[in-house]
């Protein structure tokens, strides 16, 4: 295996794992120590991530095919990076309402 594959595979790895921590977030910050800890984790994944993705456009190597895939996903790994580390605090971000406060909203209607 040469250095351009074991870097694409390292960097397609960090990458999985950071958005499956992405999409678990609301798990993980059931504790504020937690959140910290969980956006820390998938911040530095993802800057690695990026590094690598770049270096790998660099060496001359491939990302599923394409030669030019790898900049704009390490670019958007950045972008992941600064979104995980936004603290939330358990703010309501979405402006809408959860389904827990609507099951509140019945039970104080009843």
């Amino acid at each position: 295996m040469d250095l351009a594959n074991l870097i694409e595979n390292i960097s397609l790895g960090l990458c999985g794992t950071s958005t499956l921590l992405w999409i678990s977030i609301g798990t993980l910050s059931r504790s504020e120590k937690g959140e910290i800890i969980a956006q820390r984790v998938i911040m530095t994944m993802c800057l690695i991530s990026s590094l690598l993705l770049f270096l790998l456009h660099y060496l001359g190597g491939e990302l599923w095919g394409s030669r030019n895939a790898s900049r704009p996903l390490a670019v958007l790994a950045i972008v992941v990076a600064l979104t995980a580390s936004l603290n939330i605090k358990g703010r309501d971000v979405q402006g809408e309402i959860n389904p827990h406060q609507i099951m509140k909203m019945r039970r104080d209607e009843k």
